[in-house]
C-alpha cells in the first residue's frame, strides 16, 4: 500500500490544526542546523561517529552537506512549523537530523513535489530524498533505499476504544467511516468476505470526501471507527484536541498496518558510499532507540522496523 495516498487536502487540513502541537524546529536548505559533534533530537543526545563520517564519499565530506528532497505537507513525516512560513518539521525531518548528527553533516531539506522528486535525484539535484515513499521494484531501478518504516492502514476509535475495537473483525456487522477512492476503502471492502466466514454481518461502510469528514463522524458517535492510513491515525490519535478525542488500535498482527509496504529513504545511486552510511547510521539509532522516540514522538512508534535493511520491496 502506498504511503503517499493522493490525499492532499487532508494533509494540508491536519497539518492546520496540529502544529500548535508541535515545538519549532528549523528548516529548508539555509536553515538547517550545521554540522557539530552533537545534536539533540527528540530529547536524545546524538553524537558523530567518526568511523561512518569517514565513509561518506569524498565529495559529502567535502561540502559537509546531504541535500535532501521532500514534499510538504504529509502529516506526520513532513510539515510545516507554521503555515505560509519554510521552517520544517515532521517525522522525516527529525530523522534527517538525526542520520546527520551520527554522520556529522548537516541534512539539508529543500521542499519539492513529490512526482518531481525521484527524477530530481536522477538529474544529481539532490543526493537523498525523505518523504515517506514507497519502496518498490519500479524505483529500484532507479535509486536505492535504506528501509525505515512499514506503513499501511490503521483503526482510529474513540478515546478509551469504548467499542473494543482490536482488529478489522471487530468491524464486521457494525458501522466504519472510511475517505472514498482510498485504499483504505478497498481494504473494507475486501474484508467483507472474511467477515462472512466467520458468520458475522457485513461491515456497513460509510464514505466521506475527506478524512476529516470521517473523523467527525467517529466524534459524533456515528460509526465506532474510522479507517485511515496508521501513520496519520497515530498522529490525528496523539495531536487532536491535545490526544484527549481518539485512540489508536494497536493490532499485533499488523504493526506496522494492515497491508503495510516499507518505506525508504531514497539515496541517489552515483553514491552507494552514501547509502552503506545511512544504512549503518540508521541501524545505530534504531539500536540505541533513538528512532523509537522520534516515532514515538509523533505517535507511530509501532510503524518503525528493526532493522535497517536496504530495497525491502518484493513486488
Amino acid at each position: 500500500m502506498n504511503a503517499r495516498t493522493a490525499r492532499r487536502l487532508a494533509a494540508a487540513t491536519a497539518v492546520t490544526t496540529v502544529l500548535s502541537a508541535l515545538a519549532a524546529c528549523s528548516g529548508g536548505d539555509d536553515s538547517a542546523p550545521a554540522a557539530s559533534s552533537e545534536l539533540t533530537v527528540a530529547g536524545v543526545k546524538i553524537e558523530k561517529d567518526p568511523a561512518l563520517h569517514d565513509a561518506l564519499p569524498e565529495e559529502i565530506k567535502k561540502s559537509g552537506t546531504v541535500k535532501v528532497a521532500t514534499d510538504v505537507p504529509y502529516p506526520p513525516f513532513e510539515m510545516y512549523v507554521k503555515e505560509g512560513e519554510s521552517e520544517l518539521t515532521g517525522l522525516d525531518y527529525d530523522l534527517g537530523q538525526a542520520l546527520g548528527a551520527k554522520l556529522g553533516v548537516r541534512f539539508a531539506f529543500t521542499p519539492q513535489k513529490f512526482d518531481g522528486i525521484v527524477p530530481a535525484l536522477q538529474a544529481g539535484k539532490f543526493h537523498v530524498a525523505m518523504s515517506a515513499i514507497t519502496d518498490n521494484k519500479e524505483r529500484q531501478k532507479v535509486v536505492d533505499f535504506v528501509d525505515y518504516s512499514q506503513s499501511g492502514s490503521g483503526i482510529l476509535v474513540a478515546e478509551g476504544n469504548p467499542e473494543k475495537i482490536a482488529t478489522l473483525d471487530d468491524l464486521c456487522g457494525r458501522k466504519a467511516a472510511v475517505q472514498a477512492a482510498t485504499n483504505q476503502l478497498d481494504l473494507l471492502k475486501s474484508h467483507q468476505a472474511e467477515c462472512g466466514k466467520a458468520g458475522r454481518g457485513r461491515i456497513d461502510i460509510e464514505t466521506y470526501p475527506k478524512d476529516s469528514d470521517a473523523q467527525l463522524a467517529l466524534r459524533s458517535g456515528k460509526v465506532v471507527a474510522q479507517l485511515l492510513t496508521k501513520p496519520a491515525a497515530g498522529w490525528t490519535a496523539k495531536t487532536a484536541d491535545g490526544g484527549k478525542i481518539f485512540d489508536l488500535v494497536e493490532d499485533p498482527a499488523a504493526p506496522g498496518g494492515y497491508n503495510a509496504s516499507p518505506n525508504g529513504i531514497a539515496v541517489t545511486k552515483r553514491l552507494p558510499e552514501l547509502t552503506d552510511a545511512i544504512q549503518k547510521a540508521l541501524q545505530a539509532l534504531i539500536d540505541d532507540g533513538t528512532v523509537t522516540k522520534i516515532y514515538d514522538k509523533y505517535g507511530v512508534a509501532s510503524i518503525a522496523v528493526k532493522e535497517a535493511t536496504r530495497n525491502a520491496a518484493v513486488d
